[in-house]
């Protein structure tokens, strides 16, 4: 699997944590812990990926880098 980026952000609306992945739209995860929402998300992450090349969607590159590494490669 290709290594896109996990956001984990503490939802106080949800209770618990949610992991993210900008790179792939709509693909999200929740969990009580952050452990269990990345664990959560990356389970997610194969699920939207075999199901893109089962419909022959695009599956797009690792693109997203949150704004403190941009600022550090500059």
């Amino acid at each position: 699997m290709k290594h896109y980026h996990i956001n984990v952000f503490f939802s106080a609306a949800d209770d618990g944590w949610i992991a993210d992945v900008p790179d792939l739209q709509c693909c999200s995860a929740f969990g009580e812990t952050p452990e269990t929402a990345v664990a959560e998300v990356r389970t997610a992450m194969q699920a939207w990926l075999e199901t893109a090349r089962q419909l022959r969607k695009p599956i797009p590159k690792p693109t997203y880098r949150p704004a403190i590494y941009q600022l550090a490669a500059s």
